[in-house]
């Protein structure tokens, strides 16, 4: 990779660091489609899925006394089996179909999940939550973004927005390292092809944009910060949708 890309690669990072911190998630929406094509969707993906660990991992003790353990629980262990499954798969399958499938099944749930918050629907229980959950640790290990599955629970759900913020970061840290790490076991090659000192900054970025959202954080509220949760889903949604229908048929 050359150094101008690498540096095109670090200031995704921040900003996708910078919507993690401020909307909870949006990491891998935001930064998943570049980085699968400067990278390809094997090596992509699991870059994604590293930086997402590092990134949560950094805001959990920043949203400490917001978290729903309750509820990160309820998504968690469900997640755990989605990943490990949604890991074998997107190692031995192709990534294109895949890539479809999750974004096409990523925007029908956020439509869906839309158009019933505007009536008197609501989803309770924990069934739904452990069926959220479940989604998210598949989509996230199949195609990197596992945020669309538990903001279309979130919605139709009314979970307010900060404890739901704070709660996925610890939720995002568990199945990312999961992922990353049947990932590994599995094919070991996945590594994205980087140098020491690539590595070494791009943590650096992470920390950089966790403090710029922070900042940035206190000027927005959280009616602003769900919108936004919903229009990032939409548009890594049907990013990938569209870069996965492009590989089916070229």
């Amino acid at each position: 990779m050359t150094i101008a890309l690498f540096i095109l690669v670090l200031g995704l990072i921040v900003l996708g660091a910078v919507a993690q911190r401020i909307a909870g998630l949006g990491f891998a929406l935001l930064v998943s489609p570049f980085l699968v094509l400067i990278l390809g969707p094997h090596e992509g993906v699991l870059l994604i899925n590293i930086c997402g660990v590092v990134s949560s991992t950094l805001i959990v003790p920043r949203v400490w006394k917001d978290i729903d353990w309750s509820m990160f629980r309820w998504l968690t262990f469900p997640a755990v089996f989605g990943s490990v499954g949604g890991s074998f798969a997107a190692v031995n399958l192709p990534s294109a179909p895949l890539a479809v499938t999750v974004a096409a099944v990523v925007l029908a749930g956020l439509t869906a999940s839309l158009v019933l918050q505007r009536s008197s629907v609501m989803v309770t229980g924990n069934r739904s939550k452990a069926v959220a959950g479940f989604s998210a640790g598949l989509t996230n290990s199949m195609a990197g973004v596992g945020g669309p599955a538990v903001s279309a629970y979130a919605l139709l759900s009314r979970w307010p927005q900060r404890p739901f913020a704070a709660t996925l970061q610890p939720f995002f840290a568990v199945i990312g390292s999961v992922t990353v790490i049947v990932k590994l076991l599995i094919d070991p090659g996945q590594v994205p092809p980087l140098d020491t000192w690539m590595w070494a900054l791009i943590p650096v970025s992470i920390i950089l944009g966790i403090f710029t959202g922070e900042r940035l954080s206190r000027y927005i509220h959280d009616r602003q910060a769900r919108f936004a949760v919903i229009v990032i889903a939409f548009l890594g949604a049907a990013t990938a949708l569209i870069k996965g229908l492009a590989d089916l048929l070229a």
